[in-house]
């Protein structure tokens, strides 16, 4: 990951007043925290960033960003998102959704993307089954880990 990158989290950290960001991918790990040993304090004037070190095996090139689905007590997956950003159900405004409820999906099918620093990240299901439930509105901000949709494994 580039710096630019790593400043422009920083600026998003600070814009949505998030105090922790995590971004792993094949072989990195960053990690950042606001505020003093992890803590946000509002009387604070300085901001202070930690960066946690992890080790890299080799460089990374943008493919697929891949969420890891995690089984619910229903026997559903969950399918969450692996960044935080901006969730797409098609690939264009004017194009079909990924998946609808009802779509069979496979571990590669691509459900949806993920802008985040304007750059769109296709997100693979990761689990072969039926989309049951669509959890997030297209255009709208998703969390690190929230939920976006539920499959029934097949």
């Amino acid at each position: 990951m580039e710096l630019k990158d790593i400043k422009a989290i920083i600026d998003l950290m600070k814009k949505n007043s998030i105090t922790e960001f995590e971004l792993e991918e094949k072989d990195s790990k960053l990690r950042l925290k606001r505020g003093l040993n992890g803590s946000s304090q509002a009387a604070q004037s300085d901001e202070s960033f930690q960066m946690i070190p992890a080790p890299v095996a080799a460089p990374i090139s943008p493919v697929a960003i891949v969420a890891a689905p995690t089984a619910t007590n229903s026997g559903e997956v969950d399918i969450k998102s692996p960044m935080i950003g901006t969730f797409y159900r098609s690939p264009s405004p004017e194009s079909a959704s990924y998946v609808e409820v009802g779509t069979e999906v496979s571990a590669d099918t691509v459900v949806a993307i993920i802008e985040a620093m304007k750059v769109m990240n296709e997100i693979k299901a990761e689990v072969k089954g039926v989309i049951t439930q669509i959890l997030v509105e297209n255009g709208k901000p998703v969390e690190f880990g929230q939920p976006m949709f539920k499959v029934r494994p097949t």
